[in-house]
């Protein structure tokens, strides 16, 4: 029998078609976020929920499903999700690592460019009509070839966004938590964390959040960057501390930022709003046809493995595995 699945939003045609022929498919066709009450309802039954990281996934969700064999989640991150408790109850927990790589290193270095050279304070004062022509001191930006690239954790998408720098001639330098061998480095440059905020021109975020990394970015970091610096995040928005960030940039502490995350999605601190000097966009990452086709395709991998008895490719809580 095809295993029943629960799909909290609509996911991108193919990968559609592939749970509609693999699999008993009951989804949220709603073009919103599922509440908690129509989650549960819809997985009550079910042996697999394909979850989205907007998705609270906790102990009273998953005691309520109690039929539910995985968790699929429809990202990388899975802070959406009380692992602990689908561990107690044994159900393994999944995400799709790996895939969004590129598309996210490519944000990171539109973000990067966009508030550099201030494309959209640009864009908006020429739809103002407001623009009177070319002069030699108009809308000065910062230069990105030759200037330093800080990386604050330095795991895949750092990696791919170090070396999209590279074209651009730039010095990279990272603090990771971990120890980065040669090969990974790849030219750029360890060094402690007090001194990759000193010595950035762009300090771009890449650590996972957890309760460690929460508000790892917050006045007194700001307070040891350049003036001049930018800050660059795609990785998770509760990492920098919001109001934070808006005092640094209402104050000209750093120069500017671009941001894909925010602390409470969707809402965002009021004063973001009405600053020129950052960069606003709807956590886009890995928004790209062929990048959320292929996490779908990985989730679907990884739900179907476990209905099937088998150990999916991905899996966050491996504990609860079978033994090899």
């Amino acid at each position: 029998m095809k295993p029943k699945v629960y799909l909290t939003r609509l996911l991108p045609p193919t990968v559609m078609e592939r749970l509609a022929r693999e699999a008993d498919l009951v989804w949220n066709d709603a073009d919103r976020v599922a509440t908690r009450a129509e989650i549960i309802a819809g997985a009550r039954g079910c042996d697999a929920l394909l979850c989205n990281i907007t998705d609270c996934v906790d102990a009273g969700l998953l005691a309520a499903c109690p039929g539910l064999k995985v968790v699929a989640n429809f990202g990388v991150g899975f802070n959406n999700i009380e692992v602990a408790a689908a561990t107690a109850r044994k159900i393994p927990v999944t995400n799709t690592p790996g895939v969004l790589t590129a598309a996210t290193a490519d944000m990171a270095f539109a973000l990067l460019l966009a508030a550099a050279r201030r494309v959209s304070e640009g864009d908006r004062l020429v739809r103002s009509r407001r623009w009177d022509g070319w002069h030699p001191m108009q809308m000065l930006g910062a230069d990105v070839s030759g200037a330093t690239l800080g990386l604050i954790g330095f795991g895949r998408i750092a990696r791919a966004l170090a070396q999209r720098a590279q074209a651009f001639d730039m010095r990279v330098i990272y603090w990771n938590r971990s120890p980065v061998s040669a090969a990974e480095a790849a030219g750029a440059t360890g060094a402690s964390f007090a001194d990759v905020l000193r010595q950035s021109d762009f300090l771009s975020v890449h650590v996972a959040y957890t309760p460690e990394t929460h508000h790892l970015l917050g006045d007194a970091q700001f307070a040891l960057m350049k003036p001049t610096a930018l800050v660059i995040n795609t990785a998770r928005g509760p990492i920098i501390d919001e109001k934070a960030l808006v005092r640094a940039l209402q104050t000209r502490r750093i120069a500017g930022a671009g941001l894909d995350v925010f602390e409470r999605e969707p809402q965002l601190e009021p004063e973001l709003f009405g600053l020129e000097n950052v960069v606003l966009a709807p956590h886009l990452g890995s928004a790209t046809i062929g990048t959320r086709t292929k996490m779908g395709m990985i989730a679907v991998d990884n739900l179907l493995a476990v209905c099937a008895g088998r150990r999916p490719p991905n899996c966050v809580n491996p504990e609860v595995l079978p033994p090899v």
